[in-house]
């Protein structure tokens, strides 16, 4: 019994030490201006890899930059929670109480987002190596499976008005596009607007032309919208 006890005395001890070791990093104007570097200098790599592997339709450069503004801001939050214990839990349960309402449209979205937290508490923490070494694997992993989905081809928006009776015709000939997708479908008195999203690869449009010329089509526009307008 005697035993048991003094075992678990020592394990309270030990994380005891822990918490007040991790509880009295000192803050300086060096270890500030490293913490917040670093968090920017990761959060531009993650801003660059989730431009070039996007793979939705509407790019958002806000979203995007806003990855980096979150690791900044993690970061400077971690960095007082890391030198004073007490501060850390008043902290938290301040912090408990934030809600936020924005729309995720892109479920990968989400990923980057915890990516970017990550990297603002890793770099606060003062875990540097693992914020870079960790960052660079989680880039490199990103864009491998980017190409593996297909990343060469472009995404647009095709828009079709045409007559419901050429219905099959129009199917046939999308069905050898890939990566198509029904958006949206508009049926009004015999006539059809309907809004694909398809992936381009190479730049051939050619079957735009091809559709275009389907004998009921009146309208078929291909748009491309990657957010710097």
């Amino acid at each position: 019994m005697d035993g048991t006890l003094n075992f678990s005395d020592l394990i309270k001890k030990k994380y005891l030490e822990e918490l007040g070791g991790l509880g009295n990093l000192s803050i300086n104007v060096g270890r500030i201006l490293l913490a917040l570097l670093l968090a920017l200098a990761l959060g531009f790599l993650i801003y660059y890899v989730y431009k070039k592997t996007f793979q939705g339709v509407v790019y958002s450069r806000s979203f995007n930059f806003s990855l980096v503004l979150t690791a900044m801001v993690t970061a400077l939050v971690i960095l007082p929670i890391t030198s004073n214990l007490t501060l850390s839990l008043g902290m938290v349960g301040a912090l408990s109480i934030v809600r936020f309402r924005a729309a995720i449209k892109e479920p990968l979205d989400i990923g980057y987002m915890f990516w970017a937290i990550s990297v603002g508490i890793t770099t606060g923490a003062g875990f540097y190596t693992l914020s870079i070494v960790g960052t660079l694997i989680i880039a490199v992993v990103v864009i491998a499976f980017s190409y593996i989905r297909g990343n060469n081809a472009e995404v647009y928006l095709l828009v079709l008005n045409y007559e419901s009776e050429i219905q099959s015709d129009v199917e046939d000939m999308l069905k050898n596009l890939p990566g198509k997708r029904l958006k949206t479908k508009t049926v009004v008195k015999g006539s059809i607007e309907a809004t694909w999203e398809v992936r381009v690869k190479n730049g051939d449009t050619s079957f735009v032309q091809k559709i275009a010329e389907l004998d009921g089509v009146s309208n078929a526009t291909l748009v491309s919208y990657n957010g710097d307008s």
